[in-house]
This record gives C-alpha cells, structure tokens and sequence, in this order.
C-alpha cells in the first residue's frame, strides 16, 4: 500500500505543510482514505427530501457501495446495502414509489420497507416458498448506521463512530437555534455541479474566506474580507462567518421569512461550516444550504447542492433568484479547485504552506484527515 508522511501536516500552522500530493492524485491513498475518513465516520449521502413520501426510494452510489435511501411506512428515512441477500442482485436501478415490497428483479425475493425479507418465492422448490437453511429473520436488508440532521442523510458505514450527536455535539449546540423544520425549495432550489478536482480541495476552498477578493467580487462587494471570522473546532468542524448578511429582495421589497426565535446576532450574520468530513452548510436568517460532496475518484467529486427555507411556501421567482445567486458563487470557485487538482500533479509540490493569519480553518481541516489516516494506520503500524 501505498504510505504517505503526514508529520508535517500535524505541525503547528506556521510550520505546517499541506497534505501531500498523493492524497488527491493516487488511487491507493484514496482507497485508504475511503475507510478512513470516510466510511469511519459519519458522512453525508443525500437528504431526506431526495425521499419526501412514504415508500420512496432513491439508489445512491457512495464510493462504489451501492446504497438505497428509503421512507418506510413509518415515516423514518433509512439507508441499506442496495442488494438482495440471496445472490447480491441489484434491488431498486433508479428511483421509485415502493408501493408494496422492495422485489428483487433476479429470483422475486421480496422485501419491506423496513428492511424484513417477506417473501421467498419457491425458495425451497416449485410451489415452495420456505427451505431448510433460509432463515428469513435473518436475512433482511444489511443496514447502514444512519441519522438526519439538517435534513442531511449522514451514514456510518463501518459502524464504528461514536453516535452522531456525540460526535458532534459541538456543532449541534453551535446551531441549536436551527434545529427545527427546514423547508426543501423543491426542484428549483437543488442543482448539481461536477468538479475535476478531488473532494477534500472543495472542503478546503469552502473553509476559508481569504480568497473572497479575487474570487468572488460581486459577493466580496458587501460582504467584505474584514467582515468575516475563523470558525475552528479541531477534529470537528471549521469554516468562517461573516458579520454581514445581506437579504435577498424582491420588487416589492419582499424578502423570505425569518426562521423563528433566532438571536440577534443572527439579523445580520452568517457562517458557513464543514461538518466533516464531506458536508458543507450554510445559515442565515430566512434560509440555510447543504452541499454533500460525493467523491467520485481521487480527481472527480459532484457536489449536490440544496436549499431550505423557514415555511413550506415561498416566492417562486425570489427563490429562483436566490439559488441561481448561489449557483453563481459556487461556479466561481471552480476553477480554483479544479486548478489546485492540477497543480498536485507538479513534482516536488509539498503540499504548500498556510497563512496563520488567514488558513486557520483550512489547516485544521488538513490535520484532521492526518489524524484519521494515523488513526486507521496504527493497528497496521503495530503489526
């Protein structure tokens, strides 16, 4: 397997290095960093409003494990392993309306919602639909560690990591003020963006506002570089806020409505966090973002980009503003990471340097996969 020396990374900022080039250009180092930092904890898949009905499920491919998203008849959004149990067939191809059972197309090995195997049709012989051996109870769908928040579908899937609100129990209590019901835009307020880059540089751009200036003028124009702030909470979450949030408007001088009992604080700020490892968020007074990104190799990532509000209804052509402004902004960074992706491929890159004063959010992103991949290598280590 291929290793890669990660002491320079966990240095102080003013001494440290970046992750080496390897983390974002070798298919071996993103295998490991699959398990580690991925799979060992809980990252983000979808969100529950891919599923908004009872019975609707959605197939997601999660770094080549095919996955299923369901609403069972309960109302509660599940993920399991998108395979029946008798010969690992592919169980739902694209989404649909489970109106009875999840029917595997292969051998008719039916299924619930719930993830029960029901039925084994002629399992045992012609006309017989029991056998020796096959256990029913036994043989339900494999479930996949999973919880919501921020409508956010985020998984476990080594099932190892602590329980999502101890994990992250920092961030919860930081955002307790928008633990109530978000609202989806619905099909306009969702859109997808492909990157040529690898995942952990569209984390690292999100992190930080030091390239607001360049990168973004229109947005840097009110929301200027000195109005934002570090967000920093090591082996957790980092990002930056801004103490200038501007509403949108509409003609009439409309805006969105306020989510309910927010703090002052909250008229005119902002943040803009990673949970990480692969989920990035936004919060403001009258409507909040998710951004899943889903690595689809050590150079391709899709980032999945919703939009919620504080009430199920909202102005059609304000809400289409406000995501096409969004669109906008996230457009604009994707030369930068997609230039960051390239330039890894330079030899004799050591993964860069950080400004203390600056890449704060950025460098304990950094330190934080380091520690995952030292974590997942000291058993290998021992040996």
């Amino acid at each position: 397997m291929t290793h890669s020396d990660l002491s320079t990374v966990r240095r102080p900022i003013s001494s440290a290095n970046g992750l080496p080039n390897g983390h974002y250009t070798d298919p071996a180092l993103f295998a490991e960093e699959r398990q580690a930092v991925l799979f060992d904890n809980w990252a983000g898949l979808g969100v529950a409003a891919d599923v908004p009905a009872v019975g609707d499920a959605v197939p997601v491919t999660f770094l080549g494990v095919p996955l299923l998203m369901v609403r069972d008849r309960a109302g509660n959004v599940r993920v399991f392993q998108n395979i029946c149990r008798h010969r690992g067939m592919i169980l739902v191809d694209a989404p649909r309306k489970i109106e009875g059972a999840i029917r595997c197309p292969y051998h008719s090995w039916c299924y619930s919602t719930e993830g029960k195997l029901v039925s084994t049709p002629h399992v045992g012989g012609p006309g017989r639909n029991t056998a020796d051996g096959i256990n029913r109870a036994l043989l339900g769908l494999i479930e996949v560690r999973s919880h919501i928040w921020m409508d956010v579908v985020w998984i476990n899937v080594s099932g190892t990591a602590d329980p999502f609100e101890q994990a992250n129990a920092d961030l919860l209590a930081r955002w307790s003020e928008f633990d109530k019901p978000l609202h989806h835009g619905g099909a306009d307020s969702r859109f997808e963006l492909s990157v040529n880059c690898n995942w952990k540089l569209a984390v690292e751009n999100y992190c930080e506002s030091y390239h607001l200036p360049w990168v973004h003028p229109g947005l840097n124009s009110y929301s200027r570089l000195e109005d934002h702030y570090h967000i920093e909470q090591s082996g957790c979450f980092s990002g930056q806020g801004t103490y200038v949030y501007r509403q949108l408007k509409g003609g009439d001088g409309n805006s969105f409505p306020d989510f309910e009992g927010l703090s002052d604080k909250w008229d005119t700020a902002a943040e803009y966090i990673t949970a990480y490892p692969n989920v990035l968020l936004g919060v403001h007074r009258d409507h909040a973002f998710a951004i899943v990104l889903v690595p689809e190799g050590p150079e391709r990532t899709v980032e999945h980009v919703h939009l919620y509000y504080a009430q199920p209804q909202t102005d059609p052509e304000l809400r289409a503003r406000n995501t096409a402004q969004w669109k906008e902004v996230l457009e604009e960074d994707i030369f930068v990471v997609e230039g960051m992706q390239r330039g890894r491929h330079a030899v004799g890159f050591d993964g860069g340097r950080f400004s203390p004063a600056m890449d704060g959010p950025t460098h304990m992103f950094h330190d934080w996969v380091a520690s995952q991949m030292t974590r997942h290598r000291t058993p290998l280590a021992a040996e």
